[in-house]
């Protein structure tokens, strides 16, 4: 189960991983921030103190030159070239001494930055995927990716840089000022007054920037939306000649990124160069006032050049704050993001010591199961049925009906709101992950292949397993002859998502992987649904072969299927309403024997079947 939040007033719905507009601080976001990546701590000390010591030796410099000029060169005895030498070579050693120091101090931050960075992907990926079917069906897939990967990004320079110049900056702002109040009192209050008033307009500037960063992260997410459908769509575009109004979508959605973006830079350009001006009016009222008054002021010589290079010390990190400010409420935005990725709730949790499901073929039983996801009305509505071991099952239905969300409840990839989903007599909810999932497998809709070999595709289907392994499925399921006509047999690379391979091929490939894992209950989600008549022939004996010693489900889009099942089951607007055999169904009046009609005449028409 994920933490609770730390946010007021946060609704735990998937959708809001989107939302625009940052509802709490920056500063609740950064200790949120922390909490979740302890690495961020974790030698953070030793680096701040290296950083710390190389600040605070920055200001031995302008002592050093104050000694030389008004006891090397000026002083009552005149020049003494040994002690400006001595002084000089001093100056030179702490100079490399920082230099050395801030050198360790930056690798260190690079590899504490890489290593947040990597563990805070690592820790969004894995919630992700332990999200319900739900929360990923309600999330645009560019949208999780941004998260992922751009909005994580933002962090980089942030902890490379920006984290520890607030750090180091304010010692040596605070550091200068107290080394300026024992040269001169007075001439430090007028610097302090003097950059007073940016206290406020930083603040202020501050917000402007959080809310208008975290509008960034919303149209970068949409772009990259755009961009992922575009390309993985990229043959239907094609294909019906949509390529003006995608572009057009896609266009659309980089001129919005690009006028946020410019709308947020709008805030840092402006803040640049008020902070300028102000440092450029401290240090000329330094300089006036100091050689004016400075006898009235009891400043020697070199104690006023000290002086203005203290307060020149102390401009650059003032300087360097619209840097720093703008570069914070990037990273803090896009940490916004990822942090409510993270508190969308996991509802599917898995038990920490899990039943162990029976080898075999296993029994399916739902007990008055309800559900929904989170935006709209019930997919199920009351499901009650028990399925015997070894039997070969099939599911029908008008599209929408509930079939495939039947299917995900049985493999949990959700949980019902209402009722219980027993395997082998066993809630699914206290059943072991890995068991679960050695037990159970499912042939998925779209036969989803990895870009690498036939062969290695198929031996995902077991952890383990060899290349015999594979061979022996392709002739268990009758597929040496199609495996014999590719370019390299198993050895064929498949391209991303199995792009080099028809979809009916991608499906054989995913036969193939399931029949290697050997599980006791096979879920077939529409998987011949794309497979061509004469190669649909040719997997019923392979598919009869392989529902033997288990228990088989198949998502019937062709009823075919459902005519070499022995039992039928017939949804309707979520519920099952008619169960028995093809024979008894197809001769009842119903719903099942309305589409098996239907499912004749396209057949006689040559259109393909839909149900």
């Amino acid at each position: 189960m994920s933490e609770p939040s730390a946010f007021p007033g946060l609704d735990e719905v998937a959708s809001l991983i989107d939302e625009d507009v940052p509802t709490v601080s920056a500063t609740a976001v950064f200790r949120r921030g922390v909490a979740v990546s302890p690495e961020l701590r974790a030698g953070l000390g030793v680096t701040a103190a290296m950083a710390l010591t190389a600040a605070v030796g920055r200001l031995i410099v302008p002592i050093l030159v104050q000694q030389v000029l008004d006891h090397g060169i000026l002083g009552e005895s005149g020049y003494r070239a040994g002690y400006v030498w001595t002084v000089s070579l001093i100056a030179l050693a702490v100079v490399l001494a920082i230099a050395g120091l801030s050198r360790v101090a930056l690798l260190r931050l690079v590899w504490m930055a890489e290593t947040v960075l990597m563990n805070l992907r690592v820790t969004v990926f894995s919630h992700l995927h332990r999200l319900s079917l739900a929360d990923h069906t309600e999330s645009r897939r560019g949208v999780l990716v941004a998260r992922v990967t751009s909005d994580v990004e933002t962090l980089a320079r942030f902890t490379q840089w920006g984290l520890i110049s607030w750090i180091t900056d304010t010692a040596i702002i605070v550091g200068t000022l107290a080394v300026m109040t024992i040269y001169s009192w007075q001439l430090t209050v007028m610097v302090i007054l003097v950059h007073l008033p940016l206290v406020p307009f930083l603040r202020w500037v501050q917000r402007q920037q959080f809310v208008s960063y975290g509008l960034v992260r919303t149209r970068v997410a949409e772009t990259l939306g755009q961009v992922s459908e575009t390309v993985t769509g990229a043959s239907v575009i094609r294909a019906y000649g949509y390529d003006g109004p995608v572009g057009e979508r896609l266009d659309e959605s980089i001129e919005r990124q690009y006028r946020q973006q410019q709308r947020s830079q709008i805030w840092f350009a402006c803040m640049l160069p008020v902070v300028d001006l102000v440092s450029s009016v401290s240090l000329a009222v330094s300089l006036g006032v100091g050689l004016w008054w400075r006898d009235d002021l009891g400043l020697e010589a070199g104690q006023l050049v000290a002086f203005l290079f203290l307060v020149n010390l102390v401009l650059q990190p003032i300087s360097q704050l619209g840097e720093v400010l703008d570069q914070t409420q990037t990273a803090l935005a896009g940490w916004w993001k990822v942090l409510r990725v993270l508190d969308v709730p996991v509802d599917v949790t898995e038990p920490e010591e899990g039943t162990v499901l029976a080898s075999g073929p296993l029994s399916i039983e739902f007990s008055a199961v309800c559900f929904s996801y989170r935006i709209g009305g019930l997919v199920l509505d009351d499901v009650t049925v028990r399925i015997e071991p070894e039997t070969v099952v099939a599911v029908v239905g008008e599209t929408g009906a509930g079939k495939s969300t039947f299917a995900q409840l049985v493999t949990r990839l959700a949980d019902p709101v209402e009722g219980v989903v027993r395997i082998g007599g066993v809630d699914l909810r206290t059943v072991s992950p890995e068991s679960r999932r050695a037990a159970i497998r499912m042939v998925p809709q779209d036969g989803f292949l990895f870009d690498c070999s036939i062969a290695d595709n198929i031996g995902f289907g077991r952890a383990g397993s060899s290349r015999a392994d594979a061979e022996r499925a392709i002739d268990e399921l009758g597929l040496g002859s199609w495996v014999a006509g590719l370019p390299a047999g198993l050895d064929t690379t498949v391209g991303e998502r199995g792009s080099r391979l028809s979809v009916g091929e991608r499906q054989l490939v995913a036969l193939a992987r399931a029949q290697v894992a050997d599980p006791g209950l096979l879920l077939l989600d529409e998987a011949t649904s794309s497979v061509d008549p004469e190669t649909e022939e040719a997997l019923a004996s392979a598919l009869e072969r392989l529902a033997s010693g288990r228990t088989m489900i198949s998502i019937a889009h062709r009823l075919s299927t459902a005519e070499r099942a022995d039992l039928v089951l017939v949804f309707d607007q979520g519920r099952i309403v008619q169960s028995g055999s093809h024979e008894t169904l197809a001769a009842t009046p119903g719903v099942y024997q309305n589409l098996y009609r239907s499912w004749l005449g396209n057949t006689r028409s040559g259109q393909p079947p839909a149900t």
